[in-house]
């Protein structure tokens, strides 16, 4: 068991990370408003998502540079500051979703004004990354995050209709109208979103410096045993991501939709779905699970972009570095912060911002997917380990994907 723990790396924290505040509301949105109806698009949507990580974690590990550096070495410059500025706007807006709803689930337990807990919030996780090494700041914070695992535990005791729940989510089943196609790229942007594929690579240029090895470009004597520990780390971080969505969304059926509650308003109704499990103290577990994961996931969504803007200028980068060495760094992560602390002020439901942020992570997606795959089968960034066909039929798939989800978005 401990060799198996060693091989969990950036896949499984950025699994855990997935499961954020965003991603949270809308599984809890999309089985209050659908009841079972979409619980497939979790199994339909799990080897896409992993092999889109599975491609960024090869691009950081092949080349020893993230998918920013990279792009500034071999491609136009426009399509850099492209691809940055569209990680840039879908990061703001999910930081300020995030902040804003850590916010209100503080306000169940400790009321007092909202509007004074994001800052909090936001100033407390710009400190700790600056100073705490993420590696422990991750393994602390995780430990909040095993609060989701109560909807599992309401899926087990709840009235479950496990009839129609394995039915729904065994057999795809689509409708051609509005909600439903806002839905799909919604749980498609929470799932598979922009700012996991930078985390990833960047985390995995990271994990080379800490064991003192070559980029596999370099020297691809090793490349069989790092491709073999980065599919088994994503496949086991996706895995669990996706594992706890798809109980997130047969519990709130099983109980809010079950109940005739179709459209989440309140981080309060939202809770109601742990009550089978925590009783009177649903809010305090509800609570418990949106802070825990968005400290773990805030830091993710800043560094993403620091990392991405730090490989555009070529400035010194990697939450290993000390913050005097890598000012620039750790300044754009306390800027991309303070601008999710600054959405907050915009008077907006946190429940529907957080479902509004995975739509915009979606229709952002397909674009930024599409150039990725395009670094991963270059030969002049990837050397001779460039994609599998195997491995590039799936990334565009997965691409197609979230490009006809935003195109039915658009349409209907």
């Amino acid at each position: 068991m401990k060799g198996v723990f060693k091989r969990l790396g950036p896949g499984l924290v950025t699994g855990a990370a997935d499961d954020d505040p965003s991603g949270i509301a809308t599984y809890s949105q999309v089985g209050a408003q659908f009841g079972y109806g979409l619980a497939w698009t979790m199994l339909f949507s799990y080897p896409l998502m992993v092999v889109i990580q599975e491609i960024s974690a090869r691009i950081g590990c092949v080349t020893g540079r993230g998918i920013a550096e990279n792009l500034r070495a071999h491609y136009p410059p426009w399509l850099l500051r492209g691809c940055v500025a569209l990680l840039l706007v879908a990061n703001a807006i999910n930081l300020g979703a995030d902040l804003g709803a850590m916010g209100a689930a503080l306000q169940l337990l400790v009321h007092g004004p909202v509007a004074l807990y994001p800052p909090i919030f936001g100033l407390a996780s710009v400190l700790l990354e600056i100073f705490l090494s993420y590696a422990r700041y991750a393994r602390v914070l995780k430990w909040a995050t095993l609060s989701l695992f109560a909807y599992v535990a309401v899926v087990f005791t709840a009235q479950v209709s496990w009839g129609p729940a394995l039915h729904d989510t065994l057999v795809p089943k689509l409708a051609w109208d509005a909600p439903h196609a806002m839905a799909m790229v919604a749980l498609l942007g929470t799932t598979i979103s922009p700012y996991l594929f930078f985390w990833q690579a960047g985390q995995e240029v990271e994990e080379q410096r800490r064991r003192g090895v070559p980029a596999l470009v370099a020297d691809s004597r090793g490349a069989a045993v790092e491709f073999s520990r980065i599919r088994f780390d994503t496949v086991i971080g996706m895995g669990f991501s996706n594992g706890i969505a798809l109980c997130i969304i047969i519990a709130t059926a099983a109980t809010l939709h079950a109940s005739g509650i179709t459209d989440i308003q309140t981080s309060s109704q939202a809770a109601q779905a742990l009550r089978p499990v925590a009783g009177d103290l649903s809010f305090a577990l509800f609570a418990l699970g949106i802070v825990g994961t968005g400290m773990l996931a805030v830091p993710v969504l800043a560094g993403s972009a620091a990392y991405a803007v730090s490989e555009t200028f070529g400035w010194r980068e990697g939450l290993d570095q000390r913050p005097r060495k890598a000012k620039a760094f750790y300044a754009t992560i306390a800027a991309g912060t303070l601008c999710g602390v600054a959405l907050n002020a915009v008077s907006i439901d946190p429940i529907r911002a957080l479902y509004w942020s995975a739509v915009v992570n979606g229709i952002l997606a397909a674009p930024l997917m599409a150039v990725m795959l395009l670094v991963a089968v270059n030969p002049r960034v990837m050397g001779r380990l460039t994609l599998s066909p195997a491995m590039r039929a799936g990334g565009w798939v997965a691409t197609l994907v979230m490009a006809l989800a935003s195109v039915a978005f658009f349409a209907l």
